[in-house]
């Protein structure tokens, strides 16, 4: 694909239906008057003022007690008397949640354990090129800039394990997002929510990814951030549509598949009715980051964009199948671009980075805005003359997704890199540009050897752990139908909630199958989204719509039940009848036929057996 290679979220918040801690007393017996005191006057104005007061009394004890503050005359405790106390508020928050609560620890061990093998971080070909610009900030022509801003925020502490701790941060708080969402906001029990937030916490996939630099994960959350923001309320105010807007212009210069993203925004604000204005502030929101960044890639090279790759990855994409031979009015220029079928790479990914790639007939830099716009056009030709093609390629790499087993692809050099290995591999020495080395710039930015160093037993624990535990393709193809059910069972709603989250999962794994071509790693970007609406497929809301659903189909079929049961007496009645009338009519012709009379009423309705009865 093109350019890659919340505030007030409260955990201990009762779900609906329970009572929240330090209201116990209030309503749970019946036929209890409860009390209420002027607090200006201390006078009580209910009818039972004494037992209300000490219901009262023992509610803010068990208030105090739950909160890990004292009860008494109202003064905070400080110090070492307050240690116990937020000790105490802990571990309430725990027994609260403790499902979640353990898978969350599970996690973060799991996390701790990946940074102690593999330090400081692990590299992917990609890395190099956000860290080049991280080191001399410039508009990079393959892809945007926005992972590397977040490097150079970092550089002045000359450590990737920061990196890799922060990205790790960044998985266990869409972990956090996902069961705040259900538990809070959707009314899921606290199991249910902790199992929708596993796959993101616990898959070993995942978490070789967060150790990876690499833009994925900070891409991922910020994502993760929009939908909180714009989910967590039933209608957004003007401040959250424009955090919302921001969030995402800062995710579409991170990857840009954020494009795409805004629209889904856009599109579920339109349908949500959340009017004109509050879709203006998020427009205009995201487009200030976006502007700002394009006016810089203009001032450095002189074009207003964010990059200089879209088109050449969309050639990746018709490498495989264009045929010359049926594209009518191709421009000379790109005669080179074409490729014989017996001359053809094995991958469409070949298109461009292999040295037999047809762009290598180009002289020049091989992502400039000559190449880009050739690729662009030849692609656009391409898919115009072969859609049927065209489409077999792009749902060949969707439904690759969903297989059970991984393979290695595009190659076991690029596949290794999606692993925890058994031994480091040296930094490379590329040329960034005329003065650095990407192993120069790496040491520079740790200010130290910055090569990933394996340590035992640490190392073997999580590459263990990352062979048996992580989501298979054909999982995520279940969650996605569990999510679609949901959306079905509200159907008069368009789906309801889930709307945003499914068709954002949806279009992130669609979008690498239909701009460039499969790569494990565009598949977990989709995971929380699609992991989210699936849990929200067991909400009230939504287990009430497919009660409707049910009824409606139990109608529907007794109904039609009824109609054939009613069709089958008739038709029997009128067979019978039948039946009947021939039988009386062979009785009457047999009769006549015998006794030589005329045979009765039959033959006067004018029967065959009459006229062929003799005189």
């Amino acid at each position: 694909m093109a350019g890659e290679s919340p505030h007030g979220t409260v955990l201990d918040e009762s779900a609906p239906g329970e009572a929240a801690p330090g209201e116990a007393a209030s309503g749970d017996t019946p036929g209890i008057t409860m009390t209420v005191t002027d607090s200006a006057t201390g006078v009580d104005t209910g009818p039972d003022a004494a037992a209300g007061a000490g219901t009262a009394t023992g509610a803010g004890t068990d208030a105090a007690a739950d909160s890990g503050e004292s009860p008494g005359d109202g003064t905070s405790s400080s110090g070492d008397e307050g240690r116990p106390g937020r000790a105490a508020g802990l571990w309430a928050l725990v027994r609260r949640h403790p499902a979640f609560t353990v898978i969350i620890a599970t996690a973060a061990l799991l996390r701790l354990i990946a940074m102690i093998g593999y330090q400081p971080a692990m590299f992917f070909n990609d890395s190099f090129d956000y860290l080049h610009v991280a080191m001399e900030p410039f508009p990079h022509p393959l892809r945007p800039d926005g992972y590397s801003f977040l490097l150079l925020a970092l550089k002045p502490f000359h450590s990737f394990a920061l990196v890799v701790l922060v990205q790790h941060l960044m998985g266990l708080g869409m972990g956090v997002m996902i069961y705040a969402l259900l538990r809070r906001r959707f009314g899921l029990p606290g199991w249910g929510a902790a199992a929708a937030a596993a796959p993101v916490l616990l898959d070993g996939y995942q978490i070789q990814l967060e150790e990876l630099v690499l833009s994925d994960t900070m891409f991922t959350f910020l994502v993760m951030c929009a939908v909180t923001l714009l989910l967590w309320r039933d209608r957004p105010t003007w401040k959250v549509a424009a955090s919302v807007g921001l969030i995402v212009g800062v995710a579409w210069l991170t990857r840009s598949v954020g494009m795409p993203v805004l629209l889904g925004v856009l599109a579920y604000m339109l349908i949500r009715r959340a009017g004109w204005r509050l879709m203006a502030v998020t427009l205009v929101a995201c487009m200030l980051p976006v502007l700002a960044y394009m006016g810089w890639y203009k001032a450095d090279s002189g074009k207003f964009a964010i990059t200089e790759s879209n088109g050449i990855f969309l050639y990746a994409r018709v490498y495989k199948f264009a045929d010359c031979h049926k594209m009518h009015d191709l421009p000379v220029s790109e005669y080179p671009l074409c490729t014989e079928p017996a001359n053809r790479l094995p991958n469409s990914q070949d298109g461009i980075w292999n040295a037999r790639s047809p762009l290598n007939r180009y002289t020049g830099k091989r992502f400039s805005p000559e190449n880009n716009a050739l690729g662009n056009d030849f692609a656009k030709r391409a898919i115009v003359a072969q859609p049927v093609d065209y489409l077999r390629v792009v749902a060949h790499d969707f439904f690759k997704v969903f297989r059970w087993e991984r393979t290695v692809f595009p190659d076991e050099a690029t596949y290794r890199q999606y692993e925890f290995r058994k031994t480091g591999t040296p930094l490379p020495d590329w040329h960034m540009d005329a003065d650095s080395t990407a192993s120069g710039e790496a040491h520079a930015y740790e200010d130290g050897d910055a090569r990933t160093q394996v340590v035992e037993p640490f190392a073997g624990v999580i590459r263990g752990y990352q062979d048996h535990f992580y989501l298979r393709g054909t999982m995520l193809g279940g969650i996605l139908l569990i999510g679609l059910a949901g959306m079905v069972a509200l159907w008069r709603r368009l789906g309801g909630a889930a709307l945003l989250p499914w068709t954002l999962a949806t279009g992130l794994l669609l979008a690498p199958a239909a701009t460039a071509e499969f790569d494990y790693r565009y598949v977990l970007p989709a995971v929380p989204l699609a992991a989210l609406a699936a849990g929200m497929a067991f909400t009230p809301e939504t287990r009430n719509g497919a009660a409707v659903l049910l009824r409606r189909a139990r109608r529907l079929t007794a109904r039609r039940s009824d109609r054939s049961t009613v069709s089958a007496i008739t038709g029997s009645a009128t067979t019978a009848s039948v039946t009947t009338g021939s039988a009386t009519t062979g009785s009457a012709t047999t009769a006549s036929v015998t006794t030589g009379s005329p045979a009765p009423s039959t033959a006067d309705a004018g029967s065959p057996a009459a006229e062929d009865a003799p005189a």
